[in-house]
């Protein structure tokens, strides 16, 4: 039968078991779930960034056009809206805004709650932007998870929500 007939076990499956002999007693029993978990978030990652450089955008533009195009007409938000919402600095997004305004993707503008606030909205060139890239990274996105069926992409989603929000509870300053 040959090589053939001997199931191969996944890549994860081997680091473990060679753990397990150099050094008996080590912990291994995350690494067949955090391994593949790396492996396809640097899978998604470097597809993704593929198809924005095709579609002419950089991942921090697409996370503040997209933040600005989900809320909805007139497509404007406060700039601690967009720090809530990206759950970067306000540095940060600070820069996207200025990088973006030169680009002429969005416009600041006065906000009306207050002297201090300044409200970003789309241009018709950011909108046009994003529109092109939302299709092209979420329809490339469905491809590549489209080898599951709607079952088990629910079950992945739930088992994924559960895995994320005990780790978020086992990372947190309370958690310890």
């Amino acid at each position: 039968m040959g090589d053939a007939a001997v199931p191969h076990p996944h890549p994860a499956a081997r680091i473990a078991a060679a753990w397990r002999r150099e050094r008996p007693g080590t912990p291994t029993d995350s690494i067949e779930i955090v391994t593949p978990i790396w492996r396809l978030a640097k899978l998604f990652a470097d597809d993704r960034n593929r198809v924005l450089r095709a579609a002419g955008i950089d991942a921090a533009t697409l996370d503040l056009l997209s933040v600005i195009r989900r809320s909805g007409p007139p497509y404007s938000l406060s700039t601690r809206e967009i720090a809530q919402r990206t759950l970067v600095t306000a540095g940060a997004v600070s820069q996207r805004v200025a990088r973006a305004e030169r680009d002429g993707l969005v416009r600041r503008g006065p906000g009306t709650t207050g002297r201090r606030t300044v409200l970003v909205s789309l241009t018709d060139e950011g909108h046009a932007l994003i529109e092109r890239s939302v299709d092209a990274v979420l329809g490339r996105e469905a491809s590549l998870v489209s080898g599951l069926s709607e079952a088990e992409r629910a079950a992945l989603m739930a088992l994924l929500d559960k895995l994320m929000s005990d780790v978020r509870h086992r990372t947190s300053d309370s958690g310890s």
